[in-house]
């Protein structure tokens, strides 16, 4: 059955990667990565603070793009231009911020102007997915990290879209929200494009596939 114009339940996203490099100045990021990503998989790029991987991540969703090769975008095997990629994608990462003067309430409204709600969702569901069900009209500014990072993972995790990209996402959290995210992924990434950007093995032991950014630094200070 299709739920809307990205029914997670219908469709197929595949990236590709064919020798992708990115560098800043002169030096090299990562290079040489040649992978493909397909739905109904969840995949984990791997690597220490400061490696690269939420670079890498940002080439994957279309905001960078690579210094050197090629990436190529389908959707239900037509062909996809970097530039509208975003219509496919939910993202959750620490970099990118909520509206601080909106009300809990706002900032679900607005994020769901941009994405559909996956099918059985609304949102009073995702308030109590939240266990915020006083706080509608709470401004975001007063809730705390770890409210924050659970709204952004809820909104993300909630859009019906095929792809899922999540960097660093139990950051902020406790062990108790540990398991609400792990909910989320059983709940909620099923036939979607998933990948997650981690140090921290409890964020992707459930992976498909796992690529580390270190095996793609070798030679990296080659032009």
């Amino acid at each position: 059955m299709v739920h809307g114009p990205w029914s997670i339940d219908s469709t197929k996203m595949t990236i590709t990667l064919e020798n992708i490099g990115r560098r800043f100045n002169r030096e090299w990021i990562f290079r040489g990565v040649n992978h493909t990503f397909t739905s109904g998989k969840i995949y984990a790029i791997l690597g220490p603070n400061g490696s690269g991987k939420s670079t890498l991540l940002q080439v994957l969703n279309g905001s960078l793009g690579p210094s050197v090769g090629k990436i190529a975008y389908s959707f239900n095997g037509k062909p996809v231009d970097a530039e509208n990629v975003y219509q496919h994608l939910s993202l959750a990462a620490p970099y990118l911020e909520l509206i601080e003067e909106f009300t809990l309430n706002e900032m679900i409204d607005f994020h769901f102007k941009f994405k559909a709600y996956k099918p059985g969702i609304d949102k009073d569901m995702i308030i109590d997915l939240l266990a915020l069900p006083g706080s509608k009209n709470k401004m975001i500014r007063y809730f705390s990290s770890g409210m924050k990072q659970r709204l952004k993972l809820a909104l993300a995790f909630c859009a019906d879209t095929p792809m899922l990209m999540l960097d660093e996402p139990t950051s902020n959290l406790d062990s108790q929200g540990v398991d609400w995210y792990l909910n989320l992924v059983q709940k909620f990434a099923q036939n979607r494009l998933t990948i997650i950007c981690s140090n921290q093995e409890h964020e992707y032991n459930f992976s498909d596939e796992q690529l580390n950014i270190v095996d793609y630094k070798k030679d990296s200070s080659k032009a």
